[in-house]
């Protein structure tokens, strides 16, 4: 597959699609790469205590898992210019076992003047969306 070019898109054309797992273990090996050890991702009597339902997957483990489809899609991810998003709703990541979030991607709008496309994605778990306004300009 090639790479994307600016002439060869549409608005509203999809671009990908994909689905995303996460488990309690991806969990735990995020938070030490981030640095992150909340217990609220790791530790589901502490989450239930603070009041949320389960163990929570991090917005920015989310956020980034998401963002994937489109440097993909890419070829490249240098060439994402911005990447936005309004969390919605917790991933609530079971033990044992592991969640699923479907992940789809379509051209917004396209700048000709500037030769960029913003990519509308959209990324739900259990039927319901976990990101709101999920965002990427992209130079093409």
């Amino acid at each position: 597959m090639s790479a994307p070019t600016f002439t060869s898109l549409a608005k509203g054309q999809e671009i990908a699609q994909t689905i995303i797992t996460v488990d309690r273990a991806a969990l735990v090996r995020y938070a030490g790469a981030s640095g992150d050890r909340n217990p609220i991702h790791w530790n589901e009597r502490f989450a239930r205590e603070v009041g949320l339902p389960n163990v929570i997957a991090h917005g920015m483990w989310t956020m980034g898992s998401v963002i994937n489809v489109v440097s993909d899609w890419l070829q490249d991810p240098g060439k994402i210019r911005s990447y936005t998003v309004r969390f919605t709703r917790p991933v609530e990541v079971p033990d044992p076992g592991e969640v699923e979030i479907e992940v789809a991607a379509k051209i917004g709008a396209l700048d000709e003047d500037a030769r960029t496309a913003r990519i509308d994605i959209t990324a739900t778990c259990d039927g319901a969306r976990i990101l709101g306004k999920a965002q990427a300009v992209v130079a093409l």
